[in-house]
């Protein structure tokens, strides 16, 4: 993985969110140097587009709240977050871990760590798109499973199949039209809400 994410960071899409001054373009040249497609802008946007990869942000408790709102809004997979701090207090590092950072950059800004800072971000926000995809496909087969066995459920009450009747029906189904067992569930099921409706009176 290490190899897979030195070699993505050419051409990766950072917006670095902090105020223009010394410091800001210092964290330009350095991110331009490792060969990222770096933009940056202040103040923080009220809303935005993902159409990044890796998002610097100063940790300041001003922009606390507008931050956090902002970050919920996003849809899909997030950015990679790296926070900027001044100082390592408490409610910096609180702050921190609410926004969502993988990683920190601390203030003044210098070359060193701040490629390592930027790999572990980006391993991290790997490994956690992995482990997503594989839960949310997960959570897709179960359900699908559900929607079999409550698909069972209603032809073994309404034919009087056995159980193993019932699924090999569900299969068959399936295999005739060359759609997925679960989309012929969904259709018994469907259709049996639709029979079983009784408008109220």
């Amino acid at each position: 993985m290490a190899s897979s994410v030195l070699s993505q960071l050419r051409g990766l899409k950072v917006l670095v969110v902090h105020p223009p001054d010394g410091e800001r373009n210092n964290l330009v040249q350095h991110l331009n140097r490792i060969g990222c497609e770096v933009r940056a802008t202040w103040p923080l946007p009220g809303s935005m587009d993902v159409d990044f990869d890796v998002l610097f942000f100063v940790a300041s408790h001003d922009e606390r709240d507008r931050f956090l709102k902002l970050s919920r809004s996003w849809s899909g997979a997030p950015p990679t977050l790296l926070a900027l701090v001044d100082y390592e207090d408490p409610s910096t590092l609180q702050l921190v871990l609410e926004c969502g950072a993988l990683a920190s950059v601390g203030k003044p800004i210098r070359p060193f760590g701040l490629l390592t800072n930027l790999v572990i971000a980006r391993a991290l926000w790997q490994q956690r798109s992995e482990t997503r995809a594989k839960v949310d496909k997960l959570e897709h087969k179960l359900a699908g499973i559900r929607n079999i066995n409550k698909a069972k459920s209603i032809l073994i009450k309404s034919q009087g199949l056995s159980e193993e009747e019932a699924y090999r029906s569900i299969r068959a189904q399936a295999m005739s039209k060359r759609v997925s067992m679960d989309e012929i569930a969904m259709a018994i099921i469907n259709a049996n809400e639709l029979l079983s409706f009784r408008p109220k009176r």
